[in-house]
């Protein structure tokens, strides 16, 4: 199996796309998937915009709305993670992975699929301590500090990554795990970006979850993006240990490193996404304690035995199939002949269909609003499900300087998103 693995997207789909398929042309081969790591921008119309953290001079429709409106379809397979960047409002009605598009598929806040036989997975978001035992408790629409605090990695999500026990082939994280330059040329990596300097030599550079998440799981390849550049390394697990093979890469530039093609050991194709079995009984055991405050996760109240919840998903899956759940439009789709945004589009939070019906599936009670009554739906369009949303024209202003996380080096040495 070839998989293309793409740095930090920008919403630029069709130039990604685009060079992907003349490496096919040129090369000849077949590439069966593309995996992004993060920065996806997956803005469906102008009113996403605001939910995305980028200063005001690079608020773009970019490229993906064409795709979630159907106009094109996405001519590879697609996952991807969050990063710091994104419409935290589509991918938090997707909390728990789904189709961002037809052919698209995020993994979720923290999220694990099978491909094939080759079994996926990714944690979303950056790494920044002050924010990490917190619950998920940003409420549409975001202010200025929920903006930003919307896409840090919590304690919960990578608990229930820590719970996996089957071997991992392919991992993703946005940003990178503390210490990986150790186990590679970090001399090159000064060179290259030298305002790396202080954070790789006091071994701050990254995220201390990630680290904890690659010592654990000990995936076969582990790929990020974030720090805007190619970096590769190394990592043995123990003295006889497996070998993890990290690479970072750049964003879809011209004259950047922001794609690499990597051969995957498979069955025979032609490959379907599927759920993992492991991964659902995650889920079902963790999802009763979900943390909707600022109140820290109290695990010991996850009571749910995990054998059980591994007996009950498989029984479901043998029922009902392995494949996800099919897209559906929550919001409409951008139209770009007109010039000014329609501030009656949706605010606030949307139950996407996808996610009730994995929470139903596997028996749990929603959980992503902060009421268990649904709001009335106010807008209907024959794109978008029944279902309940909630309307709001606030505006969220985003402020030209992001300075929530030291990890956040591109805009400040690069001036650019």
């Amino acid at each position: 199996m070839k998989i293309a693995v793409e740095g930090c997207m920008h919403g630029d789909l069709d130039n990604v796309y685009a060079t992907l398929l003349h490496l096919q042309e040129v090369e000849q081969i077949k590439i069966d998937l593309l995996i992004c790591c993060g920065d996806f921008q997956a803005v469906r119309n102008k009113k996403d915009l605001e939910s995305l953290n980028v200063p005001l001079k690079y608020q773009a429709m970019n490229s993906f709305w064409k795709y979630y409106s159907g106009e094109k379809v996405a001519p590879f397979p697609t996952i991807f993670i969050g990063g710091n960047h994104e419409a935290s409002n589509y991918l938090w009605e997707l909390y728990f992975g789904g189709w961002a598009a037809p052919n698209i598929y995020f993994l979720g806040f923290a999220g694990i699929v099978k491909f094939g036989n080759v079994r996926i997975g990714g944690l979303s978001g950056i790494y920044k301590a002050n924010h990490y035992r917190l619950g998920h408790f940003e409420k549409l629409p975001y202010n200025d500090q929920d903006i930003r605090s919307i896409y840090h990695v919590r304690e919960y999500d990578v608990h229930k990554l820590m719970q996996v026990q089957e071997p991992i082939d392919i991992f993703l994280t946005h940003d990178w795990p503390v210490g990986i330059t150790d186990h590679g040329d970090s001399e090159k990596l000064i060179r290259q970006k030298p305002h790396f300097t202080q954070e790789v030599m006091e071994g701050r550079l990254g995220s201390r979850a990630a680290a904890d998440l690659m010592a654990k799981l000990k995936p076969s390849h582990w790929f990020s993006a974030h720090l805007h550049c190619k970096f590769s390394a190394l990592v043995q697990h123990g003295n006889n240990g497996p070998v993890t093979k990290f690479l970072a890469l750049d964003k879809c530039l011209p004259g950047r490193k922001f794609l690499q093609v990597i051969e995957i050991e498979s069955g025979a194709g032609p490959f379907d996404l599927q759920y993992d079995e492991e991964w659902l009984a995650v889920t079902k055991k963790f999802t009763p304690i979900f943390p909707r405050t600022r109140m820290r996760a109290n695990f010991s109240d996850a009571k749910l035995n995990i054998e059980e919840c591994r007996r009950f998903v498989r029984n479901k899956l043998q029922t009902r199939g392995n494949k996800p759940f099919e897209f559906v439009r929550t919001a409409p789709c951008h139209n770009p002949s007109q010039s000014v945004a329609n501030n009656n589009l949706p605010s606030g939070h949307c139950r996407n269909p996808q996610t009730e019906a994995l929470l139903q599936l596997l028996e749990l009670q929603y959980c992503l609003d902060t009421s268990t009554t649904q709001v009335e739906k106010l807008y209907q369009s024959p794109l978008l499900p029944t279902g309940s949303v909630d309307y709001n024209s606030e505006d969220i202003p985003i402020d030209d300087d992001d300075e929530d996380d030291v990890d956040e080096l591109q805009e400040k040495y690069d001036g650019k998103v």
